[in-house]
């Protein structure tokens, strides 16, 4: 079975290829973004199944099947939520929703398996209309809910700096300094914030856009942020995730 993977996050990439490894798969090409990929189909020859992030550093994973007519089975790799999957499934394409569950990619491993199905007639228009529609009508946490002693403290989401994972705690701090226990782990935190003003910038913190006051070259190609009232530890974008920083950065 040929499989490649075309995801713009490498971890996120190399967790999968792992994943597979598992299953005795063997995954030799990564691609990271819609020229990339474009570039690759049209000088190999096409794979069983590709696995599919939506969203690529330079656009949507669609725009791929505008240059590109493959018959390779798509299985997606998506945080989008339930109405946008429902979209696929009615376009005859599999999807694993994020974090990737092991039990779920051997399932989607073994269903292709008995049924060699094809999805070479991808209506890429239709797909990027509902997912557009989709993602314009999600909505975004507006406030949080921390616990003070006995007492439940409302936080605007515009008081709220970054938020940061501490001794297996998640944290909210505030323009102010101050820092509250909130019951939401990092990862569900991505879904719940609006990416335009939020960015997971390492494993440890999610950053608000607002907050930045200086951002300083650092050592082995990362970047170092400053905000105001933070001293828990220094906020470094990790290297791996410092070309999509920039680029959220100029949106």
């Amino acid at each position: 079975m040929d499989i490649i993977i075309i995801e713009d996050e490498k971890p996120a990439a190399r967790r999968l290829q792992r994943m597979l490894t598992k299953l005795d798969i063997e995954t030799k090409t990564m691609l990271h973004s819609v020229a990339e990929a474009i570039d690759w189909f049209n000088g190999h020859e096409h794979p069983d199944i590709i696995f599919l992030d939506i969203q690529l550093s330079d656009g949507l994973s669609f725009e791929i099947f505008e240059h590109v007519k493959t018959d390779s089975a798509i299985i997606f790799t998506t945080a989008y939520d339930e109405y946008a999957l429902k979209a696929f499934k009615l376009n005859s394409i599999d999807y694993l929703l994020k974090p990737i569950d092991e039990e779920e990619l051997e399932a989607a491993i073994k269903k292709f398996r008995n049924t060699q199905h094809q999805n070479g007639n991808i209506d890429v228009k239709e797909l990027r209309s509902l997912l557009t529609q989709t993602n314009h009508q999600k909505s975004y946490k507006t406030r949080f809910t921390a616990q003070v002693g006995q007492h439940l403290k409302l936080v605007d989401i515009s008081d709220i700096a970054c938020f940061y994972s501490e001794n297996k705690t998640t944290y909210l701090h505030c323009y102010t300094g101050r820092n509250y226990p909130i019951e939401v782990p990092l990862e569900k935190l991505e879904e719940d914030l609006d990416p335009e003003k939020f960015y997971r910038i390492n494993r440890k913190c999610i950053l608000n856009i607002n907050a930045i006051r200086d951002i300083i070259s650092y050592t082995n190609s990362r970047l170092e942020i400053k905000i105001e009232n933070f001293t828990e530890f220094q906020l470094i974008v990790s290297r791996e995730r410092v070309k999509d920083f920039k680029i959220w950065l100029d949106q």
